[in-house]
């Protein structure tokens, strides 16, 4: 190892110990184990420029072991990113731009979020896919527009992980070669070995895979370089290189433990670490020569810019409808007349919100060549697949992903293809089984990604499939999770109106679609609201003549049981009755203070709240004097209709509680 080597690998390790130790918190020993071979790809390897972290044409890094998150920031803040040694003196504290975990910083060169395991793996494949997309989409011989790669950093416990099986399979069947991901194969968790758990022989389950499979010393420079070169001319195969490392390697009595794993080394044992690697007895010290050595990055990387920039405007010249579909993409600039293709759907028709999406789709996805997806095996279910857009395989990427009974791994890949800036995602699945992708779309609200989620099959109208497939918190639960847009419409043209929003949204949205035939309402001859109401969230339906006697608020297909019981009541009881949609909690709540009052005033407390789900949150718009009438226990197998009736989803006991909340005022 040359000493300029040994200098920046040692840089790169004493950062990382000193700002845990600042911290007095932290995960040291990945940083130690793996720094040898992250500087090789980050010093010979990596295409990225520093000073420009949104670079199209950028490789990009994961650390999907994100626990060893001061082994990023030390490698971001010596190339020469806006990541300030302060920045690293203040790893884990409150504003800092180190968290303890990477978070999704595109200003700082943090690519996604990572931390729960697996979770960048699965991304990464949909990095890969947005690149396979796009390169398809704009290069052309001569001119490799989108050329990068994806490179990561795995551990023991990403490879444990379930969502990492599902998305490696998928990588491997669709040949996604541009992925090259170093596992470092250190065998220990925190537990203590992965003997305890975890036998398995990694290589032969990813060579089953179809992955090339690569085995190399962790700490052999010249063979990890020529591994990583060796991936990267594979071009029909995803790559792993299994580097045997030692965690916390060096450390004279932590090494190879897990007690290094997640908490500082202390004071004693860093003493010995630097005196073992020669290094001063200074915290967060930086040898002029490596700071010299790593910071050529910069330079390196404008260079490379700026010959993709010269080559694009060569290319822009030569392909000029292409060019200005290129500047489209990264402006997020859709067609013209993309709006007016959304469909309208005649009142009085009847169908299923799931299928009138799927028109949607179709109808505009001509306008939008950004928007790609697919669906967990469903997608004739889901209405999910566009029509005249071909099929993503090994060969062509088309716009339509065939992600298999893979929901987690399709929902991290949302991520992934969302986080390449010119793609819109969207992915589809009942909504029952949004619990096996929840932790991807957790993320996917922390970071703000732009995709969508099609949760079909949205309550016990599901019927004779029975409990296991009739969601019931589900609904409550995302509506719970901070950031996350939940919209569930009540017709098809709300529909239309809900894929306006999403595509527009610069953050994830959830649409929550029914299975049964719901009527496509008559707003014209009922004086309804329009069906642009959702988009505030909530809004007056149908209103009472007068001060309402009493508000029903429903969302999805309950709504339409509460206009009927709304007719009931009004011409057999003569009251005054408001119907309020309330299509999407966060929406309504973002609106004025004035435009909620309008729509729920304080003085009309006697409100009554339907849906065919868990009661769970609503009281916050019944009031006190409300009242809820929804499921607080699962479904049941039987025709949709009859398990409407059995559970009181009726309009006849909407009437009978409603008459019971008028008594009691």
């Amino acid at each position: 190892m040359a000493r300029i080597d040994d200098l920046c690998i040692n840089t790169i390790k004493m950062l990382a110990v000193d700002a845990v130790e600042k911290a007095k918190s932290g995960h040291p020993g990945m940083p130690l184990g793996d720094a040898a071979m992250a500087y090789v790809l980050w010093s010979r390897v990596l295409r990225h420029n520093p000073k420009n972290p949104l670079w199209p044409n950028r490789d990009r890094f994961v650390l999907s072991a994100g626990h060893g998150s001061m082994l990023l920031y030390s490698l971001l803040h010596l190339t020469g990113y806006n990541l300030t040694l302060e920045d690293i003196k203040n790893f884990r504290q409150w504003g800092s731009h180190t968290p303890g975990h990477p978070e999704y910083s595109p200003a700082h060169g943090i690519e996604t979020t990572t931390g729960p395991l697996g979770q960048g793996f699965a991304t990464g494949v949909g990095m890969a896919l947005a690149q396979r997309r796009l390169a398809d989409l704009f290069s052309k011989p001569g001119f490799p527009v989108f050329d990068y790669n994806i490179y990561g950093i795995l551990s023991d416990g990403d490879m444990m992980e379930g969502v990492q099986s599902e998305a490696a399979s998928l990588a491997g069947h669709l040949g996604l070669g541009k992925i090259v991901y170093l596992y470092s194969d250190n065998r220990i968790t925190i537990e203590g070995t992965t003997g305890l758990a975890f036998t398995e022989d990694v290589g032969k389950r990813y060579e089953a895979y179809g992955w090339h499979v690569q085995h190399v010393d962790g700490y052999n420079l010249a063979g990890i370089e020529k591994a990583l070169k060796a991936a990267k001319k594979e071009k029909t195969r995803p790559s792993l290189i299994i580097a045997r490392t030692l965690i916390a390697q060096g450390c004279p009595t932590l090494e190879n433990t897990s007690k290094a794993h997640g908490a500082p080394i202390g004071k004693e044992e860093e003493r010995r670490l630097k005196q073992f690697c020669s290094w001063p007895n200074r915290s967060f010290y930086i040898p002029k020569e490596a700071a010299a050595a790593m910071g050529k990055a910069v330079k390196i990387g404008r260079a490379l810019e700026a010959e993709w920039q010269s080559m694009t405007g060569r290319y822009r010249k030569k392909f000029p409808e292409l060019g200005k579909m290129l500047e489209d993409f990264g402006a997020g600039r859709f067609g013209d007349g993309w709006e007016k293709a959304l469909p309208v759907f005649k009142p009085g028709d009847s169908i299923a919100t799931r299928s009138a999406s799927g028109k949607v789709l179709n109808a505009i996805a001509p306008k939008i060549p950004q928007l790609l997806g697919g669906s967990a095996d469903l997608a004739p279910s889901n209405n999910t697949y566009l029509k005249e857009a071909g099929d993503f395989t090994p060969e062509r990427s088309g716009r339509n992903i065939h992600f298999g009974v893979r929901e987690h791994a399709m929902g991290a890949a949302l991520n992934g293809i969302a986080l390449s800036g010119a793609l819109i995602p969207y992915g589809g699945t009942f909504l029952v089984f949004s619990d096996y992708l929840r932790p991807a779309l957790r993320l996917s609200s922390l970071m703000q990604t732009h995709a969508v989620y099609v949760f079909t099959h949205d309550s016990i109208g599901v019927g004779e499939d029975g409990p296991t497939h009739q969601p019931v918190e589900h609904l409550a639960s995302q509506r719970a999770m901070p950031r996350l847009t939940v919209i569930r419409p009540a017709d098809a043209n709300e529909t239309a109106q809900a894929w306006k929003f999403a595509l527009t949204h610069n953050g994830p949205t959830s649409l929550i679609l029914s299975r049964q035939n719901l009527p496509v309402l008559d707003r014209r001859k009922n004086g309804y609201g329009p069906a642009s109401g959702i988009l505030k969230g909530g809004y007056i339906l149908s209103d009472s003549v007068g001060k309402p006697d009493l508000i029903l608020i429903s969302s999805g297909s309950e709504v339409h049981l509460c206009l009927e019981a709304a007719r009931t009541l009004r011409e057999k009881r003569k009251l005054n009755v408001r119907v309020v949609n309330l299509a999407s909690w966060s929406l309504f709540d973002m609106q004025p203070q004035g435009y909620k009052d309008k729509v729920l005033p304080p003085g009309s407390e006697i409100r009554l709240a339907v849906e065919a789900a868990s009661p769970m949150g609503w009281h916050k718009y019944t009031g006190l004097k409300g009242a809820v009438i929804g499921l607080d226990h699962f479904g049941a197998s039987a025709p949709g209709k009859t398990v409407f009736e059995k559970f009181g989803l009726t309009p006849d006991n909407i009437v009978r509680t409603a008459l019971k909340l008028l008594k009691r005022r």
